[in-house]
């Protein structure tokens, strides 16, 4: 692996004192420029913070290097004051290729947005969602009962995905994780893994009486009816991990924890 020279940092943080204290430390350590002079951005917090900051800089090649100082911290790297240029010089880059999902809403309006996690659906009443699903124009199931569904990245399989019992994907599989949200009927069915060459349909059936909201990421569609989703291969982000702790290590040490 190519040593890199690292400069100029940037730090951005979360508002919780805990990450406000790391970036004042950490400018007095190593100084700060602005972010769009810096060779990369150091971000302190939780994976809420980091994720926009993949957002923000996506397309701009900007090594987004994480410490954590919040609850999850699963995109993170450890919070360690000293060595950090070493620790930035020698750090993985892996690139994150972002889910597009077009949707539209029971008033006809149009929406576009990208997630680096996932896509997920919830139901908004009392009553399960009913939702149809199809796979590169072919319907795969004519009706979901449940109360949601999650379409997750490799690098969201550990997120909610997780919670709702999907499978954990390694960061390099060509992979999506289709997995539903306390499915009724059927009852069985478990979800499914998706090519990331695969185009998903999620229609809303019944969606006067039974309304659902989209999210992607941090934004969020009400009342859609009608959303497709897929791989955007020509997107990116980068996302930096010590060497010693790499993105395929954490994935491996997720999966053996269950």
């Amino acid at each position: 692996m190519k040593r890199r020279t690292i400069n100029r940092i940037a730090f951005v943080s979360s508002d919780t004192p805990e990450a406000l204290a790391a970036r004042q430390t950490l400018e007095k350590m190593y100084g700060s420029v602005s972010q769009d002079d810096a060779d990369v951005i150091v971000v302190l917090g939780g994976d809420g913070v980091m994720l926009s900051c993949l957002h923000k800089f996506m397309n701009t090649d900007m090594p987004i290097y994480g410490m954590n100082r919040g609850s999850v911290g699963f995109l993170m790297n450890e919070y360690k004051t000293e060595n950090l240029i070493e620790r930035l010089e020698e750090a993985e880059i892996t690139p994150l290729h972002p889910l597009n999902i077009e949707a539209v809403d029971k008033n006809g309006n149009e929406f576009t947005a990208r997630a680096i996690n996932e896509v997920s659906f919830l139901r908004k009443s009392h009553q399960a969602a009913k939702l149809r699903i199809s796979v590169d124009g072919r319907v795969r199931m004519e009706e979901l009962a449940c109360d949601g569904i999650i379409i997750s990245t490799p690098q969201g399989s550990t997120a909610y995905n997780l919670s709702a019992h999907g499978p954990i994907l390694p960061i390099d599989s060509p992979l999506m994780a289709l997995t539903p949200i306390s499915a009724f009927r059927p009852r069985r069915w478990r979800g499914a893994l998706l090519s990331t060459q695969n185009t998903v349909k999620i229609e809303v059936l019944e969606a006067d009486k039974r309304p659902v909201n989209a999210a992607a990421d941090h934004r969020e569609f009400r009342d859609v009816i009608s959303t497709t989703i897929y791989q955007d291969a020509t997107a990116h982000s980068c996302i930096m991990f010590d060497h010693e702790h790499s993105w395929d290590e954490r994935i491996l040490s997720e999966m053996f924890k269950y």
